[in-house]
């Protein structure tokens, strides 16, 4: 049973979708898994022993600190997304975790070592990850010049947008979105302080276009933002 729970957990992402079934029962072996709840540290930069992880269930966010011990939140992981030691390199001057944000978050991972192999040893799979790595580097550069370029306001309005496009239930031009981020982390994510996050917050609550609430979001008309 747990071989087989292994193997669907593989399956079911697409970047595996060019390996044969004896290839995913392979990668099977040097797989691990584990589940976490809200509120976990799933993994350190600096560990000794790099990982990729691939996150399929709940969303994570990857905390970077720096020498003053301030934390910065420099993405949301979502369902089906990879992360840690991405460009197959191992940072020790990196460090960052990942931190759980919803409950039940289930994560399988590969050894560097193990996924390097498997890359050599099936190009297509190498040519969809080099793919992967790409879409996922130009999000974080397009993510930076929306920091450079915008106000807080701005970069606000175009996360919140980005979010309900991903996880937002639409009806009519109506949007929930289950909230798994505090205030707080929308400051740190749109590289602002938490008090500017709650004032513009509260604006747009006041001005009727949208309620936020600790367990979700609701946009009354997602076109007028």
């Amino acid at each position: 049973m747990y071989e087989e729970l292994k193997y669907w957990y593989l399956r079911d992402h697409k970047l595996f979708w060019t390996l044969s079934m004896n290839q995913i029962k392979q990668l099977c072996i040097i797989t691990g898994f584990k589940k976490a709840k809200k509120g976990d540290i799933i993994y350190f930069s600096s560990s000794d022993v790099p990982r990729v992880f691939l996150l399929k269930k709940g969303n994570i966010k990857i905390v970077s600190i720096d020498e003053d011990g301030n934390e910065t939140i420099k993405d949301i992981i979502e369902k089906g997304d990879l992360f840690g030691e991405l460009t197959l390199e191992n940072d020790k001057n990196s460090n960052e975790y990942a931190k759980a944000l919803t409950d039940d978050v289930a994560i399988c991972s590969f050894l560097m070592s193990d996924f390097e192999d498997l890359l050599l040893r099936n190009p297509s799979l190498a040519l969809s990850y080099t793919k992967f790595v790409g879409l996922k580097l130009k999000r974080i550069k397009n993510n930076y010049a929306n920091l450079v370029s915008k106000d807080a306001k701005t970069r606000l309005l175009t996360f919140i947008k980005d979010w309900a496009a991903r996880d937002g239930k639409k009806d009519g031009n109506k949007v929930t979105i289950q909230n798994y981020l505090t205030q707080n982390d929308i400051a740190q994510i749109i590289c602002t302080s938490r008090q500017t996050a709650t004032v513009l917050l509260n604006e747009l609550e006041e001005n009727g276009l949208m309620h936020y609430g600790r367990k979700e979001i609701i946009i009354e008309d997602i076109s007028k933002f």
